[in-house]
Parts: C-alpha cells; sequence; structure tokens
C-alpha cells in the first residue's frame, strides 16, 4: 500500500507541475483543500476513487495511469507524438536536394528540343541559363537543410556564371571586359560572408 502511495504521490506531482497549476489551484477544482493535496503529494495518503476519476479527467487520463508506475506510465500526447513522429515519412535533402537539380536540367532540355523541333534553332544559350538557375535553387535548399554551410562557394559560382552568362549574350561583341567585374564581385562576396565578427570565448 505504502508503494502505491509513493507511486500516485509521484504521479500528481508531475501532472501538477507539468499543467502549471499549484496545489490550491487543484484543491479548488476538486473542492479539496491544497493541505490535502500536499498529503497526497507527500504519500500520506490516496485520493479516494471519485477524486481520482475526477483527476483523470482534468488531465485527460484514466484512472489506470494515475495508479501506474512512473516508468511504466507514458503522457498520451508525448505517446501520440511519437507514434506521430515514428510514422512521419523520412527524406533525404540531398536526395531532395538532386531531385530538384534534374528537374531543372529536365526543363531545360525539354526547352531545347521544342525550339529545335519547331523553330528548327539550336539555342544552347537555354542550358547556359539553367546553370544559375540551378545554382539559386541549390542555394536555397542548402540555406533550409545545411544551415548555409558552404553558401559562400555556391554564391562565388553563381556571380562568375551569371558574369559568363550575360557574356555570351553578347559573345559577337566579344566583351572580355566583363570578367574584370568578376575580380572585385568574388572580393565583395568573400567579405559579405565575414562580416561577421566572430564570438568571445569567455
Amino acid at each position: 500500500m505504502d508503494e502505491l502511495k509513493l507511486v500516485v504521490a509521484s504521479n500528481l506531482i508531475r501532472l501538477r507541475q507539468k499543467a502549471g497549476m499549484t496545489q490550491a489551484e487543484l484543491g479548488e477544482k476538486l473542492n479539496y483543500s491544497d493541505k490535502t493535496v500536499s498529503k497526497w503529494e507527500r504519500g500520506e495518503s490516496v485520493p479516494d476513487v471519485f477524486v481520482l476519476s475526477r483527476l483523470a479527467e482534468i488531465y485527460g487520463l484514466t484512472v489506470n495511469d494515475l495508479i501506474r508506475d512512473e516508468n511504466g506510465w507514458q503522457d498520451p500526447a508525448e505517446k501520440a507524438r511519437a507514434e506521430e513522429k515514428a510514422n512521419a515519412p523520412t527524406f533525404s535533402s540531398g536526395m531532395v536536394t538532386l531531385v530538384a537539380i534534374v528537374g531543372l536540367w529536365t526543363m531545360a532540355v525539354i526547352l531545347f528540343v521544342v525550339f529545335w523541333l519547331v523553330l528548327d534553332q539550336l539555342v544552347w544559350l537555354i542550358f547556359a541559363c539553367a546553370v544559375p538557375v540551378s545554382l539559386v535553387t541549390l542555394l536555397v535548399l542548402n540555406s533550409i537543410w545545411n544551415r548555409g554551410r558552404h553558401n559562400m562557394l555556391i554564391v562565388m559560382v553563381l556571380v562568375a556564371a551569371a558574369v559568363t552568362l550575360v557574356f555570351l549574350f553578347f559573345i559577337r561583341s566579344n566583351p572580355w571586359q566583363l570578367f574584370l567585374i568578376l575580380i572585385p564581385a568574388e572580393l565583395l562576396v568573400f567579405l559579405c560572408f565575414h562580416i561577421r565578427r566572430p564570438r568571445r570565448k569567455d
């Protein structure tokens, strides 16, 4: 019997604290004094069956949960969350990124083939456009799943790809001077990613 008192006391303390109630507030809900609630929680006495059923109703449990040992007891909400997590579909972030990139290149190939068949033109610039679009997609997904690790490298490649794309659009006039922009632009990207002051280790 003493063991049951301790088990019930332990469960009542944990559940009341989890509900954010004081002993007085719980006592008021049950029409008992806070001293009586304190006795239950000290294991000096056990609430009768009617009170146990009221407590179970308040906490959204069964009476059996209230008298069960803590090691064998599990909060129904936590149990539901654990089951939901176990049943949740798992996926590989790397594979999702790969699917997104391959999807973009598939669209580029489709556009290339359509231009080839309908207009009888080989528009190779479509693939040049696919490079920066792929890099932007990679940048976004990398920021979501990898907390921005290697983002500086991705942005630097993106800047180079953008300048190269502009060059390819005006390739007939051979504007090689565009590549001079790369030097300060890449330096700017590097400095932007190192602008945050490092944290002091106290």
